[in-house]
């Protein structure tokens, strides 16, 4: 029991302090509430259906960079445009026969839910697999093929006017992708200065954290720099060279010794922040050169003057995972999802209660390959829910009667879903909460494309919601469970692998070590975030107090050896052997 209150505790003050203040956080958050009040004038306008769905899906796609989500939007409009394409084709036949309609929305639910875990498509197919889903049960109410054709061609717009919007407005309002890229750099790069300056724990846990946030989103915005031009080719040679330095630099300040003298901790520490604010200014080029042969001093020359050898060779990235083709798991997660929202589909159905239709839609935003993830969004969509549900009621009884024009509720809308926008831009943890904050205020205070004047509606939308947590809930636990601890061996495996290429650090080149170095961190990151997510699941699925030491001790020694190995300059061949032989009994 103490083990549960304590385990509370420590839950909400993490929540808490996800929910504080950082850089950028606001900018995205009042971007996303202008975008979403922008779309809701034009559903209103133009009688567009659902538009608290296309809030939601512009909460889902917009990122903090503006390039980012220009091409998420432009890829969810063009794979929408070819799913809706096919369904004109098989229009006729699904009007006629009930049953075939019903295998269409099945099969395609499976297959793009399937694809989703399976593939880099990720999130996108559980979007697919909704509108499909959507569209098939609104063939169920239309009486004849013209309104069957409109349900389907609104159902289009209903997803493609928010990406439309978004890509819009993004690239008049959106934030540079080239000005985010740098601050980043620029932060690891004053972290890595207070970490030598003052090298305590709450510094060099702040480099730790950096380090465990890995490579993938800045390469993933460098990349989009310079397919979409937006700096010099040699500028942009120079982020790509960058980034990989930058955080090479991290690894090196968190190997730091710590018998390294002061004097020559503090001039690394002004070089470090001489660079950050080259970077911030755009003169990132100039050659700053510092004293020394250690790892700091020759990362800090990479870093002002990188070459094409600082580079790593790009890997091919296959489309699917590894065991796409393999492992029964995907093929399962997108049964147990369909599954569910069949369920939901035949309970509204069969009671004649349409307005509990939001049960259907839940089953495909909160399913997740393993049960701790699942009842962990369930949890976020819970509370989510039952905030904006609140504030949407309340908002009916206090506020509707008040509005005198659309410009009012505008305001309403605008403020209420940039305060979703703050708690969905914080990390993966609490952001679902936001998203359904939003979403779940939307659908109270909006009617289809009209403003909402019936308090029945809220609540059956509501209840909605809660019906298809409780289907989702029975299902993934009973149904083929997947326990966290099944993920966090498969994030384990894979920071173990990188680490025994990182043992051969001595003959590989830098950038390449760097590269799995971000690896090993970004696996253990997500080791540790699955490992938090067991407390969400039954007590039955939960990893033993054996397997959570076992786990513990796993990734505090790849912990441990990762900066270790990634410095065998820095190592005695004596010192390195031992790490070695540590590394060869987690393996084995």
């Amino acid at each position: 029991m103490m083990g549960a209150k304590n385990h509370w505790h420590e839950l909400l003050h993490q929540v808490s302090r996800d929910l504080m203040s950082f850089p950028g956080r606001f900018a995205i958050a009042w971007r996303i509430g202008l975008l979403c009040t922008v779309m809701a004038f034009v559903a209103m306008l133009y009688g567009i259906p659902e538009s608290a769905i296309s809030c939601y899906l512009i909460l889902f796609v917009m990122k903090p960079d503006s390039a980012e989500s220009m091409v998420m939007a432009f890829a969810v409009t063009l794979l929408i445009s070819i799913v809706v394409g096919l369904l004109f084709i098989a229009l006729p036949l699904a009007l006629e026969f009930p049953l075939l309609r019903m295998m269409l929305l099945t099969i395609t639910s499976i297959f793009f839910l399937w694809l989703g875990s399976a593939s880099k498509l990720g999130p996108v197919g559980s979007i697919i697999a909704l509108v499909i889903a959507f569209v098939m049960s609104l063939l169920g109410n239309a009486p004849d093929g013209e309104l069957a054709t409109r349900a389907v061609l609104y159902a289009w717009l209903m997803a493609a006017s928010p990406m439309l919007l978004l890509i819009i407005f993004t690239f008049f309002l959106g934030r540079s992708s080239l000005k985010l890229l740098c601050q980043s750099l620029s932060k690891r790069l004053e972290s890595a200065a207070q970490a030598l300056r003052e090298p305590d724990t709450r510094n060099l846990s702040v480099i730790q954290e950096q380090l465990l946030d890995g490579q993938k989103a800045l390469q993933e915005q460098v990349t989009l720099i310079r397919i979409f031009r937006l700096c010099p080719l040699k500028k942009a040679r120079w982020l790509e060279a960058a980034v990989y330095s930058s955080y090479r630099l991290l690894l090196a300040t968190s190997a730091l010794a710590p018998t390294l003298p002061t004097a020559e901790r503090c001039l690394l520490a002004n070089t470090c922040e001489a660079i950050a604010q080259q970077i911030i200014y755009g003169a990132g080029e100039k050659k700053l050169v510092p004293v020394g042969t250690s790892e700091l001093h020759n990362t800090l020359r990479t870093l002002v003057t990188p070459a094409k050898g600082d580079i790593p060779v790009a890997t091919n990235s296959a489309f699917f995972v590894e065991n796409a083709f393999t492992s029964p798991e995907h093929i399962r997660f997108a049964l147990k999802a369909t599954a569910g929202s069949l369920i939901c589909y035949f309970i509204y159905t069969a009671l004649n209660w349409q307005d509990i239709h939001t049960a259907m839609i839940t089953c495909y935003v909160v399913a997740l390959s393993t049960t701790g993830e699942t009842v962990h969004k369930l949890t976020l969509r819970i509370i989510g829910c039952l905030i904006g549900a609140m504030a949407g009621v309340l908002s009916l009884i206090y506020l509707f009667p008040l509005m005198t024009d659309i410009g009012q509720l505008m305001v309403m809308i605008f403020l209420m879903l940039t305060l979703a926008a703050w708690v969905s831009s914080g990390n993966e943890r609490i952001a679902y909460a936001g998203i359904q904050i939003g979403l779940a205020f939307l659908l109270c205070v909006l009617h289809g494309s009209k403003p909402a004047i019936d308090l029945g509606v809220a609540y059956d939308r509501v209840i909605g919601i809660l019906l298809g947590n409780l289907v989702i809930y029975i299902i993934f636990t009973c149904v083929w469970p997947v326990s966290v601890a099944t993920a966090v061996r498969s994030h384990i495996a894979s920071a173990l692998a990188s680490l025994s290429i990182l043992a051969k650090s001595d003959s590989l080149p830098r950038a390449t070590a760097t590269r799995e170095a971000g690896n090993v961190e970004e696996a253990l990151a997500s080791a540790h975030e699955a490992l938090r997510l067991a407390f969400f699941e039954p007590v039955f699925l939960r990893p033993t107090p054996g397997e959570y030491e076992q786990f513990r001790e796993q990734m505090a020694a790849i912990t441990a050896l990762c900066p270790i190995l990634f410095l065998p300059a820095e190592v005695t061949n004596s010192g390195r052997q031992q790490h070695i032989r540590r590394l060869e009994e987690l393996t084995g």
